[in-house]
Order: C-alpha cells, then structure tokens, then sequence
C-alpha cells in the first residue's frame, strides 16, 4: 500500500494524532500481519515481548520518515534501532518446484526484511517522495512514485475513495 515495507510496518498505526488505532495490538495480529504484507508464507511464533520490540521498530521507523519528510535530522537513537534490526538475517526465499516463491524465518528475519526496506529508502534519493496521507484523521505515510508525484492519499481505494465522495457531496449541498 505504502510503496514500501518499512512504512507498511510503520501503516500499522492509524489516526496517530486521533484516537490511535494500533492494528498490532496483540502477537496474533502481528503473526497475521508477517503473512498478509507477505514477508512469510507461514505465521510465526511471536511472544508479547517480540511484540513491543516489534512496536519500537514501528514507531522508530514512523520518526525517521517523517524527519526525512519534513527535511529534519534524524535521532540517533531511532537510526540505530533500524539499523540494529536491519542487520540481522533476512527472511529467506527459495524458489519451488513449482516456479512459485517460498519465504521462510521466523519474526526477527521478518523484521530484519522490513527495516532493510525502510533504511534503502530513508537512505537513498526516494525519501524525498515520502508523503503523509491528506484524508483526515489518517496518518499513514507512503511514497509517492505516481509520475506527476501528485498522490494525495495513501490508498486510493480507502482514503482516496472517501475524500472525493465527501467534496463531492459538499458541491452537491452548495450547488443546491
């Protein structure tokens, strides 16, 4: 959805300036979240305290790319957190029998896929396309990579769809 795994990680946390909704709330739902943003093929074992070292990531990740977004200066405790989980081994890929991919490792290789994602791009030219969300309340950072970089929402379908039915229901009630 963001263009990016890091900032999907990051996209875990909506409406952050207003009534925050934290989408990985519980280990489950982070094991779910490792096969739908398709960092494995199986769920794996996530314990309560993978959980909050998974939050910490989230929101160091969440401070790094709206510094690059603003032009700021990263903190270096975030920059070490990334670059901490990004150095451990990746999850791995094989191809099948099949011709089909299989992506395997548990929680921590995940991860590490996720902050190499999000350090290639807070470290390279395609930080300058990261943009927050226009929709109210969200919040979710993507990158714009449409060619005009003129993207507003971060997801078309939700966001997007909902702010052109809105201005249009406003020009519908003023033109009468």
């Amino acid at each position: 959805m963001s263009g990016n795994l890091g900032l999907d990680l990051a996209g875990t946390v909506g409406r952050r300036r207003t009534g925050r909704v934290d989408l990985l709330a519980t280990p489950a739902d982070l094991a779910r979240w490792t096969v739908a943003a398709g960092l494995l093929d199986t769920e794996p074992a996530v314990s309560d305290e993978d959980l909050a070292r998974t939050a910490a990531l989230r929101e160091a990740v969440y401070r790094l790319a709206s510094a690059a977004r603003a032009g700021s200066p990263f903190e270096a405790a975030d920059r070490e957190l990334l670059n901490r989980a990004a150095g451990r081994a990746p999850a791995g890929v094989r191809l099948r029998d099949d011709g089909g991919l299989e992506r395997t490792g548990d929680l921590g290789a995940a991860l590490a896929t996720t902050a190499r994602a999000a350090v290639e791009l807070l470290g390279g030219p395609r930080a300058a396309l990261i943009r927050e969300c226009e929709a109210s309340p969200c919040t979710r950072l993507y990158v714009d990579s449409s060619h005009r970089r003129s993207r507003r929402w971060c997801d078309m379908r939700g966001c997007g769809n909902r702010a052109k039915a809105a201005a249009f229901r406003a020009r519908d009630r003023r033109d009468g």
